[in-house]
């Protein structure tokens, strides 16, 4: 037996090849996998398992189109196909305005199969993407039932517990919008709230060093003016970037944090020009206008704590520990460890600070406090075994080392003490700032919450199910075939007329009770006898769903068995 140019056997099956094809993906070779499923449809163009392998290879290869196209081909060919109702749901999620169809063909896979995890597992993921995080866990608990040890749905959990946002966080899946579009709005408007806030704090220094220090209020006041034309000409440039208006406000609900940069600039410009003009009616040290200074230099740095304490303090992230902890297997739950557990470390951090530093303003012995703070982190770190980032390691032993530092320095007086505390603090600061800036020089991720990724399994790989020889002979010359489905009275019976098509699907004629029977419940079964010698029954289960003036019943399992011999009858 030959061989190709790429070592494949040219005269494998089809089915041989989806299967080669569909291990090509697991080990992460979408363009080898593309080319073995192409191959099988190529030989058996009506084989839906292998579209839904192209569909699946092409998404790998960030072809959203085409995965579209062949997905809803494998639809078209076997519309009872669970796999293939996910693969099309998977597929509609990267397309604009596709999440409400995505949703609903998630829902009619998990109609279809619910006792499979997959469906509930893609349900969950839809929701998360979209930010609804009660929804997901709902999905993710369903999909544990099936599988209580299922790594992927484990990680996607902890997301859902930790409250965690997509990176298009402002775009909402459901808009009939490309996120390409959104995602340049939001650029233009992240560029220019940050290049006018900068441009105005450095400004304002300037200005104010060049009237207090220099005696030149007049020229500063003017340079204040051409400042603040500088920002207009920025407004307008980054403006005409922005061809979705309509979509902003909506934007900003999805996504505070934008909102707030946003009005933040406004709030800047406003306060620039009043902080301009105000020294000509009052003297320059007037509180409003020092006040003003302290908005336009500090709001900046003050937006971007608030911010850094927000994600901080947002979701569970012990909880989201726990699953994460249950899935190390996976890369992305140990990636996700680590940065959850730099965010323990921040809360951890942000009350032993204010805490010291109240209890050293007010009363010292209170620091005794801190000695509790830094459980959590010692809990976490315990229950997560996580050793893989020693920067991470050093931060928290220099916060548990801060702990008892400042209560020592609070009980006994000793001045020592405390600075070995506050100390240690603020080294917890710089090695944060160090490892976010190796991350940064490294392309690599950070100990922040953008570096936490969801898990996006491989869904629609599965194989379809085939007939074997004898199963088709038995259903193209049974002298009768029974049809078993559930209507509100119960289990229901009826005699049918069964063929089965080249590519393995029964269409059946049958009585209409039974038609309006499977719009209700589509999961049915199918008998037939061994026409010929009467030696074994064949029971098809499968998905019935209504086609012009027949029911197409797609496959999910097959049951072949003997009939008793005569000692048995008796």
């Amino acid at each position: 037996m030959g061989k190709d140019e790429t070592g494949d056997d040219p005269d494998r099956s089809p089915r041989e090849w989806c299967a080669l094809s569909a291990a090509r993906l697991r080990d992460g070779r979408p363009e080898s996998a593309l080319e073995a499923a192409q191959k099988a449809a190529g030989l058996d163009p009506d084989a839906e398992w292998a579209h839904r392998l192209i569909s699946l290879a092409e998404e790998r290869l960030g072809r959203d189109a085409e995965s579209l196209a062949h997905a809803e081909h494998a639809v078209r060919l076997a519309p009872g196909s669970w796999q293939a109702r996910l693969r099309l749901s998977a597929a509609q999620r990267h397309a604009p305005g596709g999440w409400d169809r995505a949703v609903r063909q998630a829902e009619l896979a998990r109609a279809f199969a619910p006792e499979e995890l997959t469906p509930h597992l893609q349900l969950g993921d839809l929701a998360l993407i979209r930010g609804e995080h009660r929804r997901a866990r709902i999905a993710y608990a369903a999909a544990l039932e099936r599988d209580i040890a299922h790594p992927q749905t484990r990680v996607n959990l902890g997301l859902a517990w930790l409250r965690w946002d997509s990176p298009r966080v402002h775009h909402d899946p459901a808009w009939p919008l490309d996120p390409r579009e959104s995602g340049r709005a939001r650029r233009a408007l992240e560029v220019w709230s940050r290049q006018t806030r900068l441009l105005l704090a450095v400004a304002t220094l300037a200005i104010a060093f060049a009237a207090l220090s220099l005696d030149l209020g007049p020229q500063a006041r003017l340079g204040g003016a051409l400042v603040l034309v500088a920002v207009a000409v920025l407004t307008v440039r980054q403006a005409r970037r922005i061809g979705v208006w309509a979509y902003v406000p909506a934007m900003f609900g999805r996504a505070p944090w934008l909102g707030t940069s946003v009005v933040s600039a406004l709030v800047a410009v406003v306060a620039f020009a009043v902080w301009l003009v105000l020294p000509a009616f009052t003297s320059a040290f007037d509180p409003v206008w020092a006040g003003l200074t302290g908005i336009l230099v500090l709001g900046w740095p003050a937006l971007a704590v608030l911010h850094a304490l927000g994600g901080v303090w947002r979701g569970r992230p012990l909880r989201a520990l726990e699953e994460f902890a249950l899935a190390r297997g996976e890369r992305e739950g140990r990636r996700n460890t680590g940065v959850v557990l730099w965010i323990i470390l921040g809360r951890v951090w942000s009350v032993l600070v204010p805490l010291v530093l109240g209890a050293l303003v007010l009363e010292p012995q209170a620091a005794v406090v801190a000695l509790a703070v830094p459980y959590p982190l010692m809990e976490a770190y315990r229950k997560a075994r996580h050793g893989e980032d020693r920067w991470l390691l050093a931060a928290a032993l220099l916060v548990v080392v801060a702990a008892p530092a400042c209560a020592a320095g609070g009980v006994f007086a000793l001045a020592w003490a405390w600075w070995a505390g506050l100390g240690a603090l603020g080294a917890v600061v710089a090695l944060f700032a160090l490892r976010g800036a190796r991350a940064w020089w490294r392309g690599a991720p950070g100990p922040w919450r953008p570096s936490l990724i969801m898990c996006e399994p491989l869904l629609g790989d599965a194989p379809s199910v085939a007939l074997s020889p004898e199963v088709r002979q038995a259903f193209a010359y049974a002298r009768s075939v029974v049809l078993s489905y559930t209507d509100p009275a119960g289990p229901r019976v009826v005699g049918a007329v069964a063929s089965v098509t080249r590519a393995g699907e029964l269409r059946l004629i049958a009585e209409p009770r039974a038609w309006t029977a499977v719009e209700a419940d589509p999961r049915v079964a199918v008998f037939a006898a061994d026409p010929l010698q009467r030696r074994f029954w064949v029971e098809v289960r499968g998905i019935a769903l209504a086609d012009s003036d027949v029911l197409r019943v797609t496959p999910s399992h097959v049951l072949v068995g003997e009939f008793p011999g005569r000692h048995q009858r008796r």
